[in-house]
Protein backbone atom coordinates (compact mmCIF):
# COMPACT_ATOMS: atom_id res chain seq x y z
CA UNK A 1 0.00 0.00 0.00
CA UNK A 2 1.14 3.54 -0.79
CA UNK A 3 -1.72 5.24 0.99
CA UNK A 4 -3.95 7.55 -1.02
CA UNK A 5 -1.91 7.68 -4.20
CA UNK A 6 -1.94 6.99 -7.88
CA UNK A 7 -0.09 3.67 -7.56
CA UNK A 8 0.50 3.54 -11.32
CA UNK A 9 3.21 6.19 -11.03
CA UNK A 10 4.93 4.97 -7.84
CA UNK A 11 7.51 2.20 -8.50
CA UNK A 12 8.47 -0.48 -6.01
CA UNK A 13 12.06 0.80 -5.65
CA UNK A 14 13.84 4.12 -5.93
CA UNK A 15 17.31 5.58 -6.34
CA UNK A 16 18.87 6.93 -3.15
CA UNK A 17 22.28 7.97 -1.84
CA UNK A 18 23.48 5.95 1.13
CA UNK A 19 26.43 6.33 3.49
CA UNK A 20 28.41 3.10 3.07
CA UNK A 21 30.62 3.77 6.10
CA UNK A 22 31.78 6.81 8.09
CA UNK A 23 34.30 8.81 6.08
CA UNK A 24 34.88 11.37 3.37
CA UNK A 25 32.64 12.29 0.45
CA UNK A 26 33.65 9.14 -1.42
CA UNK A 27 31.61 6.96 1.00
CA UNK A 28 28.38 8.29 -0.55
CA UNK A 29 26.97 5.78 -3.05
CA UNK A 30 23.92 5.77 -5.31
CA UNK A 31 21.89 2.64 -4.71
CA UNK A 32 18.39 1.15 -4.98
CA UNK A 33 16.10 1.25 -1.94
CA UNK A 34 12.53 0.06 -1.35
CA UNK A 35 9.85 2.66 -1.88
CA UNK A 36 8.93 4.23 1.48
CA UNK A 37 5.29 3.96 2.54
CA UNK A 38 3.59 6.94 4.21
CA UNK A 39 2.19 6.47 7.70
CA UNK A 40 -1.13 7.98 8.74
CA UNK A 41 0.29 11.48 9.30
CA UNK A 42 2.81 11.52 6.43
CA UNK A 43 3.05 12.41 2.76
CA UNK A 44 5.21 10.77 0.09
CA UNK A 45 7.03 13.31 -2.05
CA UNK A 46 8.53 12.61 -5.46
CA UNK A 47 11.70 14.59 -4.95
CA UNK A 48 12.74 17.10 -7.58
CA UNK A 49 15.52 18.65 -5.47
CA UNK A 50 17.10 18.22 -2.03
CA UNK A 51 19.16 20.70 -0.06
CA UNK A 52 22.67 19.86 1.17
CA UNK A 53 23.50 20.97 4.71
CA UNK A 54 26.38 20.74 7.20
CA UNK A 55 24.50 18.19 9.34
CA UNK A 56 24.58 15.87 6.29
CA UNK A 57 28.37 16.11 6.33
CA UNK A 58 28.47 15.38 10.05
CA UNK A 59 26.20 12.36 9.55
CA UNK A 60 28.44 11.08 6.75
CA UNK A 61 31.42 11.37 9.08
CA UNK A 62 29.62 9.34 11.76
CA UNK A 63 29.24 12.31 14.12
CA UNK A 64 25.50 13.04 13.77
CA UNK A 65 23.39 9.87 13.65
CA UNK A 66 19.74 10.11 12.62
CA UNK A 67 17.22 10.16 15.48
CA UNK A 68 15.32 6.95 16.31
CA UNK A 69 12.89 6.01 13.56
CA UNK A 70 14.38 8.35 10.94
CA UNK A 71 15.78 7.17 7.62
CA UNK A 72 19.52 6.46 7.49
CA UNK A 73 19.61 8.18 4.08
CA UNK A 74 21.04 11.71 4.50
CA UNK A 75 19.13 14.85 3.57
CA UNK A 76 16.98 17.14 5.71
CA UNK A 77 14.98 19.16 3.15
CA UNK A 78 13.25 18.37 -0.12
CA UNK A 79 10.91 19.83 -2.70
CA UNK A 80 8.77 18.09 -5.27
CA UNK A 81 5.31 16.68 -5.98
CA UNK A 82 3.18 14.81 -3.46
CA UNK A 83 2.35 11.34 -4.81
CA UNK A 84 1.10 9.57 -1.68
CA UNK A 85 -0.83 10.42 1.48
CA UNK A 86 -1.58 8.91 4.84
CA UNK A 87 -5.15 9.02 6.11
CA UNK A 88 -4.47 12.04 8.34
CA UNK A 89 -2.38 14.11 5.90
CA UNK A 90 -5.01 16.74 5.04
CA UNK A 91 -5.06 19.38 3.66
CA UNK A 92 -2.39 18.03 1.28
CA UNK A 93 -3.51 16.31 -1.91
CA UNK A 94 -1.83 14.07 -4.46
CA UNK A 95 -0.40 16.36 -7.14
CA UNK A 96 0.41 19.28 -4.83
CA UNK A 97 3.90 20.73 -5.16
CA UNK A 98 5.54 21.37 -1.82
CA UNK A 99 8.75 21.57 0.17
CA UNK A 100 9.33 19.83 3.46
CA UNK A 101 11.61 19.48 6.44
CA UNK A 102 12.54 15.84 7.03
CA UNK A 103 14.56 14.08 9.72
CA UNK A 104 16.38 12.07 7.03
CA UNK A 105 15.83 10.50 3.64
CA UNK A 106 16.18 13.60 1.45
CA UNK A 107 18.89 12.28 -0.88
CA UNK A 108 16.46 10.06 -2.76
CA UNK A 109 13.96 10.01 -5.60
CA UNK A 110 11.12 9.79 -3.06
CA UNK A 111 10.97 10.88 0.57
CA UNK A 112 8.51 10.74 3.43
CA UNK A 113 7.63 13.88 5.37
CA UNK A 114 5.29 14.50 8.31
CA UNK A 115 2.34 16.43 6.88
CA UNK A 116 2.79 19.14 9.53
CA UNK A 117 6.34 19.82 8.30
CA UNK A 118 5.26 20.38 4.69
CA UNK A 119 4.92 23.86 3.22
CA UNK A 120 3.72 25.13 -0.16
CA UNK A 121 6.27 26.32 -2.68
CA UNK A 122 6.20 30.13 -2.40
CA UNK A 123 4.92 31.98 -5.45
CA UNK A 124 7.72 32.82 -7.85
CA UNK A 125 10.13 30.11 -6.67
CA UNK A 126 11.04 26.94 -8.55
CA UNK A 127 11.57 23.56 -6.92
CA UNK A 128 15.35 23.95 -6.66
CA UNK A 129 14.89 27.20 -4.73
CA UNK A 130 12.13 25.64 -2.63
CA UNK A 131 14.41 22.74 -1.67
CA UNK A 132 16.85 25.26 -0.20
CA UNK A 133 14.27 26.65 2.23
CA UNK A 134 13.12 24.29 5.01
CA UNK A 135 16.24 23.36 7.01
CA UNK A 136 17.73 26.84 6.69
CA UNK A 137 14.60 28.89 7.34
CA UNK A 138 13.41 26.71 10.23
CA UNK A 139 16.88 27.05 11.79
CA UNK A 140 17.23 30.80 11.28
CA UNK A 141 13.72 31.61 12.46
CA UNK A 142 13.87 29.58 15.66
CA UNK A 143 17.35 30.69 16.62
CA UNK A 144 17.46 34.30 15.48
CA UNK A 145 13.91 35.41 16.26
CA UNK A 146 12.72 33.00 18.95
CA UNK A 147 15.81 32.05 20.99
CA UNK A 148 17.68 35.24 20.05
CA UNK A 149 14.60 37.51 20.24
CA UNK A 150 16.03 39.76 17.51
CA UNK A 151 13.78 42.77 16.97
CA UNK A 152 13.62 45.89 14.82
CA UNK A 153 16.35 48.42 15.50
CA UNK A 154 18.78 45.82 16.90
CA UNK A 155 22.06 44.56 15.46
CA UNK A 156 23.08 40.94 14.99
CA UNK A 157 26.54 39.49 14.41
CA UNK A 158 26.33 36.47 12.10
CA UNK A 159 29.31 34.16 11.77
CA UNK A 160 29.55 32.39 8.43
CA UNK A 161 27.67 35.18 6.71
CA UNK A 162 28.07 33.72 3.22
CA UNK A 163 26.64 30.29 4.12
CA UNK A 164 23.05 29.26 3.50
CA UNK A 165 22.26 30.09 7.11
CA UNK A 166 24.15 33.36 6.91
CA UNK A 167 22.61 34.68 3.69
CA UNK A 168 19.16 33.79 5.03
CA UNK A 169 19.80 35.44 8.40
CA UNK A 170 21.00 38.66 6.74
CA UNK A 171 17.86 38.90 4.62
CA UNK A 172 15.37 37.96 7.34
CA UNK A 173 17.01 40.30 9.82
CA UNK A 174 16.78 43.14 7.32
CA UNK A 175 13.16 42.27 6.47
CA UNK A 176 12.24 42.63 10.15
CA UNK A 177 14.13 45.87 10.68
CA UNK A 178 17.46 44.69 12.14
CA UNK A 179 21.02 45.42 11.04
CA UNK A 180 23.56 42.66 10.34
CA UNK A 181 27.32 42.41 10.72
CA UNK A 182 28.82 39.24 9.29
CA UNK A 183 32.16 37.46 9.37
CA UNK A 184 33.37 35.86 6.14
CA UNK A 185 36.58 34.28 4.89
CA UNK A 186 37.31 36.27 1.73
CA UNK A 187 36.87 39.68 0.16
CA UNK A 188 34.66 38.13 -2.52
CA UNK A 189 32.30 36.75 0.10
CA UNK A 190 32.35 40.09 1.89
CA UNK A 191 31.32 41.84 -1.31
CA UNK A 192 28.42 39.43 -1.81
CA UNK A 193 27.14 39.84 1.74
CA UNK A 194 27.46 43.60 1.48
CA UNK A 195 25.17 43.36 -1.53
CA UNK A 196 22.58 41.73 0.73
CA UNK A 197 22.82 44.68 3.10
CA UNK A 198 25.30 43.48 5.74
CA UNK A 199 28.38 45.16 7.17
CA UNK A 200 31.28 42.74 6.76
CA UNK A 201 34.44 41.56 8.51
CA UNK A 202 37.00 39.34 6.78
CA UNK A 203 38.13 37.21 9.71
CA UNK A 204 41.30 36.21 7.85
CA UNK A 205 42.56 39.78 7.93
CA UNK A 206 40.78 41.21 11.00
CA UNK A 207 40.02 40.10 14.54
CA UNK A 208 36.24 40.27 14.59
CA UNK A 209 35.82 41.32 18.23
CA UNK A 210 37.55 44.74 18.07
CA UNK A 211 36.05 45.28 14.61
CA UNK A 212 32.53 44.76 15.99
CA UNK A 213 33.25 47.14 18.86
CA UNK A 214 34.42 49.80 16.41
CA UNK A 215 31.42 49.30 14.10
CA UNK A 216 28.99 49.70 17.01
CA UNK A 217 30.77 52.65 18.66
CA UNK A 218 31.76 50.43 21.55
CA UNK A 219 28.21 49.33 22.37
CA UNK A 220 28.36 45.80 20.95
CA UNK A 221 25.63 43.84 19.23
CA UNK A 222 22.31 42.65 20.60
CA UNK A 223 22.52 39.11 19.21
CA UNK A 224 25.32 36.81 18.02
CA UNK A 225 24.36 33.86 15.79
CA UNK A 226 27.31 31.48 15.96
CA UNK A 227 28.16 28.29 14.06
CA UNK A 228 31.73 28.13 15.40
CA UNK A 229 31.21 27.39 19.08
CA UNK A 230 33.99 26.97 21.61
CA UNK A 231 36.89 28.80 19.98
CA UNK A 232 34.72 31.93 19.53
CA UNK A 233 33.01 31.83 22.92
CA UNK A 234 35.01 34.48 24.77
CA UNK A 235 35.09 36.93 21.87
CA UNK A 236 31.39 36.41 21.17
CA UNK A 237 30.55 37.31 24.77
CA UNK A 238 32.83 40.35 24.55
CA UNK A 239 30.91 41.50 21.44
CA UNK A 240 27.54 41.56 23.20
CA UNK A 241 25.85 44.71 24.39
CA UNK A 242 24.20 44.69 27.80
CA UNK A 243 21.19 42.40 27.65
CA UNK A 244 22.69 40.64 24.62
CA UNK A 245 21.98 37.09 23.51
CA UNK A 246 24.47 34.54 22.17
CA UNK A 247 22.83 31.74 20.16
CA UNK A 248 25.02 28.77 19.22
CA UNK A 249 23.82 26.52 16.39
CA UNK A 250 26.95 24.54 15.45
CA UNK A 251 30.36 23.64 16.84
CA UNK A 252 32.75 23.91 13.91
CA UNK A 253 35.33 25.41 16.28
CA UNK A 254 34.86 22.84 19.03
CA UNK A 255 32.50 22.20 21.92
CA UNK A 256 34.57 23.79 24.69
CA UNK A 257 35.70 27.34 25.42
CA UNK A 258 36.61 29.65 28.27
CA UNK A 259 34.05 32.05 29.65
CA UNK A 260 34.25 34.93 32.12
CA UNK A 261 31.01 34.51 34.03
CA UNK A 262 31.29 37.92 35.66
CA UNK A 263 30.80 39.49 32.20
CA UNK A 264 27.66 37.39 31.75
CA UNK A 265 26.33 38.53 35.11
CA UNK A 266 27.23 42.21 34.78
CA UNK A 267 25.88 42.43 31.24
CA UNK A 268 22.72 40.40 31.94
CA UNK A 269 23.66 38.19 29.00
CA UNK A 270 21.89 35.09 27.73
CA UNK A 271 23.75 32.15 26.20
CA UNK A 272 21.68 29.50 24.50
CA UNK A 273 21.78 27.04 21.63
CA UNK A 274 19.74 24.41 19.86
CA UNK A 275 19.58 21.64 17.31
CA UNK A 276 16.61 21.20 14.98
CA UNK A 277 16.63 17.55 13.92
CA UNK A 278 15.71 15.92 17.26
CA UNK A 279 12.71 18.18 17.89
CA UNK A 280 9.24 16.65 17.84
CA UNK A 281 6.92 16.75 14.84
CA UNK A 282 4.57 18.90 16.91
CA UNK A 283 7.29 21.49 17.53
CA UNK A 284 8.46 21.50 13.93
CA UNK A 285 4.85 21.77 12.82
CA UNK A 286 4.43 24.84 15.00
CA UNK A 287 7.49 26.41 13.39
CA UNK A 288 6.12 25.60 9.93
CA UNK A 289 2.89 27.42 10.74
CA UNK A 290 4.79 30.51 11.88
CA UNK A 291 6.97 30.49 8.77
CA UNK A 292 3.96 30.17 6.50
CA UNK A 293 2.32 33.14 8.16
CA UNK A 294 5.28 35.47 8.65
CA UNK A 295 8.04 34.48 6.19
CA UNK A 296 6.43 32.82 3.18
CA UNK A 297 4.77 36.13 2.14
CA UNK A 298 8.23 37.75 2.11
CA UNK A 299 9.46 35.03 -0.23
CA UNK A 300 6.43 35.44 -2.49
CA UNK A 301 7.03 39.19 -2.71
CA UNK A 302 10.72 38.73 -3.45
CA UNK A 303 11.83 40.55 -0.31
CA UNK A 304 13.77 37.44 0.71
CA UNK A 305 15.29 34.86 -1.65
CA UNK A 306 17.33 31.70 -1.14
CA UNK A 307 20.85 32.06 -2.52
CA UNK A 308 21.77 29.03 -4.65
CA UNK A 309 25.48 28.54 -5.29
CA UNK A 310 25.42 25.28 -7.25
CA UNK A 311 23.34 22.23 -8.13
CA UNK A 312 24.51 18.65 -8.62
CA UNK A 313 22.68 15.56 -9.88
CA UNK A 314 21.77 13.13 -7.10
CA UNK A 315 24.46 10.71 -8.30
CA UNK A 316 27.10 13.41 -7.69
CA UNK A 317 26.30 13.90 -4.00
CA UNK A 318 29.98 13.26 -3.20
CA UNK A 319 30.97 16.28 -5.29
CA UNK A 320 28.36 18.40 -3.51
CA UNK A 321 29.82 17.37 -0.14
CA UNK A 322 33.35 18.10 -1.32
CA UNK A 323 32.27 21.60 -2.33
CA UNK A 324 30.59 22.18 1.03
CA UNK A 325 33.69 21.07 2.89
CA UNK A 326 35.85 23.42 0.80
CA UNK A 327 33.84 26.38 2.19
CA UNK A 328 34.26 28.18 -1.12
CA UNK A 329 30.52 28.32 -1.80
CA UNK A 330 28.17 31.23 -1.18
CA UNK A 331 24.65 30.25 -0.17
CA UNK A 332 23.10 26.83 -0.70
CA UNK A 333 24.10 23.67 -2.53
CA UNK A 334 21.24 21.59 -3.94
CA UNK A 335 20.94 18.09 -5.40
CA UNK A 336 18.57 17.59 -8.33
CA UNK A 337 16.71 14.36 -9.06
Amino acid sequence: MIGKADVREVPATMKAVEITRPGGPDVLRLTDRPMPVPGPDEVLIQVAAAGVNRPDVFQREGAYPPPPGASDIPGLEVAGRIVGLGDNAAPWKVGDTACALVAGGGYAAYALAPARQVLPVPDGLDLVQAAALPETFFTVWTNLFESGALSAGETVLIHGGSSGIGTTAIQLGRAFGAEAIVTVGSDEKAEFCAGLGAATINYRTQNFMPAVKEMTDGKGVNVVLCMVGGSYLADNVACLADGGRLVIIALLGGAEGQLNLSRVMRGRLTITGSTLRPRSVAEKGRIAEVLRERVWPLLAKGDVRPVIHATFPLAEAANAHALMESSTHVGKIVLTV
